[in-house]
């Protein structure tokens, strides 16, 4: 199944954040959104999961219209397309296992849900994600001792409990240094390949976007102005997403990286290799 944003418009008062978007995106695709701050792009991804509605146009997932559901309907929706977001979202006070047990709670009866009681096979598939994602250790320790980077495994843990068909990604990368950047979206290519999940995710580095999206959507004003592969995400065209400096100079690709460079090193120590992620490698300076 495949979503189409037809027309798609969000005003915040007099502020057009997002401007008559069309776009239609198959299913198991890997999807990057990149654009300034204020471009649009995690509006237009809290639309697609209704945490925020359309002020116009609509929103369809196969024969389902989106921005229509209300209730039970809008319930199964936002369970269908889990929401990873950059601030993690999770209950700090609350073990690991337990933030993951919530990504359940819209498969289960609400009396259950209130007395915080999970079934053995829940147990059982909270443990299988959080070892699928290296962090099964931390499963007794309070969420919020743990690292940034921990913590938004966490976060993937909690969307794969859930068994959605579409996975959103906010800026997952954005607070997280290199080498857990590089884990948390070789965690999410993983997700899209292995289940033919479609993932979308915002995201601010080009080089993260063209190595691990199959295609690339750049928003400028609240509206798509380029929709493609990665190699015709040319200069001229990332000028256009990013503007030009003012002294007209377009953007410095390197400015964006998440390369990982040590001066006077020769090679990598301790980062595992990733062909889908070429530029995180420390490199001789």
């Amino acid at each position: 199944m495949k979503f189409q944003l037809k027309n798609v418009t969000r005003k915040f008062g007099q502020h057009l954040a997002v401007d008559g978007v069309n776009v239609e995106i198959d299913k198991g695709e890997m999807v990057g959104v990149i654009g300034r701050s204020g471009a649009g792009k995690s509006t237009l991804l809290r639309m697609i999961n209704r945490l925020v509605d359309p002020s116009s146009g609509s929103i369809h997932f196969g024969d389902v219209e989106v921005s229509a559901l209300k209730g039970a309907g809008l319930r199964n929706w936002q369970r269908d397309c889990a929401m990873i977001f950059q601030q993690f979202n999770l209950v700090p006070r609350l073990d690991v296992l337990t933030n993951v047990l919530l990504g359940r709670l819209n498969h289960r009866p609400t009396a259950l849900s209130i007395l915080n009681v999970f079934s053995r096979e829940e147990r059982i598939m909270a443990i299988a994600a959080l070892e699928r994602l290296g962090i099964e250790q931390t499963a007794l320790q309070p969420a919020g001792t743990l690292s940034g980077g921990q913590q938004q495994r966490v976060a993937i843990a909690r969307a794969l409990m859930q068994g959605p068909k579409v996975v959103l990604a906010d800026e997952p990368i954005a607070s997280l240094d290199p080498l857990n950047a590089k884990i948390v979206m070789d965690a999410l290519r993983d997700i899209n390949e292995r289940e033919g999940i479609t993932v979308v995710t915002n995201l601010h580095t080009l080089d993260t976007a063209r190595n691990y999206c199959s295609r690339i959507i750049g928003m400028a004003q609240g509206r798509v102005v380029f929709d493609g592969t990665p190699d015709k995400l040319t200069a001229e065209t990332v000028q256009e997403i990013y503007g030009a400096d003012s002294h007209g100079a377009g953007i410095d690709e390197t400015m964006t990286s998440t390369s990982i460079r040590i001066p006077g090193a020769a090679a990598a120590v301790g980062v595992p290799a990733s062909p889908g992620f070429r530029t995180l490698a420390v490199a001789e300076a």
